[in-house]
């Protein structure tokens, strides 16, 4: 009671707001990892098709915001038109959202593989590059402006990982998941048995180069491959995926917020987002031969054990998260919140998954974390930025009155910054 005394925003119901969104997202980033790496088998790869977890998660995700989207247009008496999909030109009006939907895709598909390679602990301090390509699309994107320590503190941030990743590090024990809830759901059945089979032969015959007339571009796809391996498969994905995400993330951020859209709906804005993500997620399936071969002969489900399926909801839960952080709140905040979820993911990693770390993991892993905070405790006050969150508490209604009840503080927000600014910028 005192505390919300002398300081009332921490017992408002923003707070409140954000701490739940942050606890969520911790619980379902950390659950997510722990998942990924049980419903891999003993050779550490997956049975199921990873798009198939991530399509039914794009399809709960959806059916979810649909169901409001519907509740809110009832609710609101608005037109069913408003869902973006009546006319040609709101069609294409909405495929602005297919750009974050491709590089959602993307990075929801790369993080399977990353996990293949990498110990869960390992890959979670990796992807804080994210924080780097986050803050420089952050200045390029959204023009929020970043001090010179917060520059210094990304670029020690940078030096921490690469020395993380050219050091020793840890033993990368691979770990076995020995337990009865690690079985198919699903039988196979004599048709999927020798599809496999088959597979199996032309993997072997490829590998072992038997082919009389190779598929076209093969050898090539073969000497990508080997090249890859010896740069590390896992950390070449890891950075692919840090530039996936934050792209993905500052362009939602942006057509969330930018004109009139930062009052509409998010469970409308977001039954687009999932409509694009179902797509990409199905034509992946479709297209490539082998998923398709495997869908048709051995069925949807195949390979499929509990922690893969758990994986749905819990991807599905996650991906709701992220949209109300970058709605509600802002990328740095789902990024700097991620940091829990590292040390989380780090701590279960010594008991569950026979995570040693060395002595240089133990120095250079805090020297990550510092950065972190370092850069999160220079943050340069944003005139835009404030305006813009000040905005988002009057839509949100938590700013019910004021001192003059004349509308003239809510003109002043929503009134466009015409200040010239200070002429000693920050970078």
């Amino acid at each position: 009671m005192a505390c919300c005394t002398s300081c009332p925003r921490l017992c408002s119901r923003s707070s409140a707001y954000t701490l739940a969104l942050g606890l969520g997202f911790v619980t379902m980033g950390t659950s997510r990892i722990l998942l990924l790496k049980f419903s891999a088998n003993s050779e550490n790869k997956y049975d199921f098709l990873p798009a198939s977890v991530n399509l039914l998660a794009e399809l709960l995700k959806l059916l979810f915001c649909l169901v409001m989207s519907v509740r809110v247009i009832v609710r609101e008496g608005r037109s069913c038109r408003d869902l973006g999909w009546s006319s040609s030109s709101s069609f294409l009006h909405s495929l602005k959202w297919a750009v974050p939907a491709f590089l959602y895709f993307l990075d929801n598909l790369i993080i399977f593989y990353v996990m293949t390679y990498l110990q869960p602990a390992m890959a979670v301090l990796y992807s804080n590059l994210v924080i780097l390509t986050t803050a420089v699309l952050f200045r390029i994107v959204l023009k929020r402006r970043l001090s010179w320590v917060q520059w210094a503190a990304l670029v020690i941030l940078f030096l921490s990982i690469a020395s993380l990743t050219m050091g020793s590090g840890s033993k990368q024990n691979s770990t076995t998941v020995s337990t009865s809830l690690h079985v198919n759901i699903t039988t196979s059945s004599n048709s999927c048995l020798l599809y496999i089979q088959l597979l199996e032969q032309m993997r072997n015959s490829s590998a072992g180069g038997s082919w009389v007339s190779p598929q076209p571009g093969q050898a090539w796809k073969n000497r990508v491959v080997e090249k890859l391996q010896s740069l590390g498969v896992g950390h070449i994905l890891l950075l692919l995926q840090c530039f996936f995400s934050p792209m993905a993330n500052i362009y939602n951020e942006k057509i969330f917020k930018e004109g009139d859209q930062i009052t509409e709906s998010i469970f409308i804005q977001n039954s687009k987002l999932y409509a694009f993500g179902v797509v990409f997620n199905a034509l992946i399936l479709g297209l490539s031969s082998e998923a398709r071969g495997l869908t048709v002969h051995c069925g949807f489900l195949h390979g499929h054990n509990i922690y893969s399926l758990g994986l749905v909801p819990i991807t599905a839960a996650l991906g709701l998260s992220v949209a109300f952080i970058l709605k509600f709140r802002d990328n740095m905040f789902h990024v700097l919140t991620g940091q829990i979820t590292t040390v989380l993911v780090t701590t279960l990693s010594f008991f569950l998954f026979d995570f040693r770390p060395s002595l240089d993991f133990f120095l250079q892993a805090p020297m990550v974390l510092l950065a972190i905070f370092i850069y999160n405790a220079s943050r340069p006050k944003d005139l835009e930025y404030s305006l813009q969150q000040e905005k988002l508490r009057v839509v949100n209604g938590e700013v019910f009155e004021r001192s003059r009840g004349d509308g003239e503080e809510l003109e002043l927000l929503t009134k466009p910054n015409t200040d010239s600014d200070s002429d000693e910028e920050s970078l």
